[in-house]
């Protein structure tokens, strides 16, 4: 098996490195990397703003990576008074990690299908939700929160820029490389993935390989746009990615 890790950096070299210890045979092809967004000298002012038992949800490691070198600069914390969430463990983990506060997240799955589901965000209404995350993404969480009552705000922390590649010469050498497996973890890299390549390495290799995903509505995306073998990893983290594919 011949893996190909399109994740962002340094995650995806992470990941690489612990598959290459196992013995297979992995490469990392990142397709997008992250730059600040344009609302993250907005976050001390909106946290500010929060009343004791409001919301605050960090939906990437990513937000927690440019929004923690800022408050430290501007010699704030995260207060104290307010309730946390994450997206799932890792970005739980860097939260607490940031704040050492307590930070409550989905231990099923890494989506906002599950959060959503977390006893504690049935009774919201009337508090305010900080949603701390990148440039667009689902809105499904927001929207969730405001038909239960709360007051939502956006905060754009990072975003996702796309990588740019010559899809003929990488074609040609993922093909010699002999790719089997693909690793993807978000909608947007997997649009991205398909429409990179040129039809012909489409159909004859990209959508014959081994496909692992991090959710079941990336599943359905891909078995729309042509994929037939399809593995749901139980995570997004590294570590969930590494059972699916040992």
């Amino acid at each position: 098996m011949t893996i190909l890790v399109t994740r962002p950096s340094p995650a995806a070299e992470e990941l690489v490195t612990r598959l290459r210890t196992l013995g297979l045979v992995a490469w990392s092809f990142p397709l997008i990397e992250f730059t600040p967004g344009r609302e993250l000298d907005r976050l001390p002012g909106q946290l500010a703003a929060l009343q004791p038992a409001d919301l605050v949800f960090a939906l990437s490691q990513h937000v927690i990576h440019y929004a923690q070198p800022l408050l430290q600069q501007a010699g704030l914390t995260w207060p104290a008074s307010l309730n946390y969430y994450a997206i799932g463990r890792s970005t739980a983990l860097a939260l607490h990690t940031a704040s050492g506060l307590a930070v409550e997240y989905p231990h099923e799955s890494e989506t906002s299908e599950i959060l959503i589901q977390l006893p504690a965000l049935r009774r919201v209404k009337g508090k305010r939700a900080l949603i701390l995350r990148g440039n667009g993404g689902r809105e499904l969480l927001g929207h969730t929160l405001r038909e239960r009552g709360a007051e939502v705000l956006f905060l754009e922390c990072y975003q996702r820029c796309a990588k740019h590649y010559d899809g003929f010469i990488e074609g040609r050498r993922w093909r010699e490389r002999g790719i089997e497996t693909l690793v993807v973890t978000s909608g947007e890299m997997l649009q991205q993935l398909y429409s990179l390549f040129p039809a012909i390495d489409r159909e004859e290799w990209l959508l014959r390989c081994r496909l692992v995903v991090v959710s079941e509505r990336l599943a359905t995306l891909a078995r729309e746009l042509g994929w037939r073998n399809i593995l749901v990893a139980d995570g997004a983290d590294n570590d969930a990615l590494l059972r699916a594919l040992q």
